[in-house]
């Protein structure tokens, strides 16, 4: 295990290292699982697919929200860079659910889904704007036209304000020691591990863009998408810039792009 654990990051993505890791899916993969089912069904509630729509679960993690998805009776393909999170995902799979380990940056099936998501700030990890828009592109030609992409992330001036900078967390008997901060461009956090496995704390840091949601309809715009509907929160009350913690937004791929 510690031979596995040590960092790699001399030019790789901080993410690659950090998804993989057993320690990110034990700190955050023991989130609430029925909150996050509430939020689907409550999402689902509002946007009303037909039956049988096809949905893409962008940066699907280990799958709980394609799941979910599924259960509603909807074909879902869920798609993620870590290769450990979609071989737990693959247990899963059946007639309507299947997982595929996939670099959102690159292209994947075309003028195919009804309906895309990226849950829970799934995005914003990459070095350079052109990547974002690699990966806004993916999920805008992966769309039928008149089809709508859900993307849910962090709302960035409430989340200045509400900066928790140092954190301590135990989950079972590992310990993480968590310090968060952020600059003109980016918040960070910064993870340290402390755990009997290791011969040492290993650390990891994350880092995710301030997009706002004028970046948001600058980016889905230039790839024939268009913002119909925004959100602050998981109960779907309206946005606000310094009030709701969350910026959800719904665009629909322009049927002529």
């Amino acid at each position: 295990l510690q031979a596995c654990l040590h960092l790699r990051m001399a030019g790789k993505a901080w993410y690659k290292d950090w998804f993989n890791s057993y320690f990110y899916h034990k700190l955050y993969f023991e989130r609430d699982e029925k909150e996050a089912e509430a939020f689907i069904k409550k999402l689902i509630g509002h946007l009303q697919p037909p039956a049988g729509s096809r949905m893409l679960d962008v940066a699907c993690g280990k799958g709980r929200h394609s799941k979910t998805l599924a259960s509603l009776g909807f074909n879902v393909t869920g798609i993620d860079i870590s290769q450990d999170s979609i071989a737990f995902a693959k247990q899963f799979e059946k007639d309507n659910l299947d997982f595929y380990v996939h670099d959102m940056r690159l292209p994947f099936w075309g003028n195919y889904f009804n309906y895309a998501f990226n849950f829970f700030t799934s995005f914003g990890y990459f070095k350079t704007r052109r990547e974002h828009d690699d990966a806004i592109r993916t999920i805008a030609k992966s769309l039928r036209p008149g089809g709508q992409f859900v993307i849910d992330y962090l709302n960035v001036h409430y989340a200045e304000e509400h900066l928790l900078h140092n954190e301590a967390k135990k989950v079972d008997e590992t310990s993480y020691e968590i310090h968060r901060w952020d600059d003109e461009t980016h918040f960070y956090k910064k993870i340290i591990v402390t755990d009997a496995s290791l011969t040492r704390p290993i650390e990891y840091t994350e880092k995710v863009a301030k997009f706002s949601l004028g970046d948001f309809t600058e980016m889905l715009a230039f790839q024939g998408m268009q913002v119909q509907e925004v959100f602050g929160d998981y109960q779907f009350c309206k946005y606000d810039v310094r009030k709701t913690p969350r910026l959800i937004m719904v665009a629909a791929k322009t049927r002529f792009h």
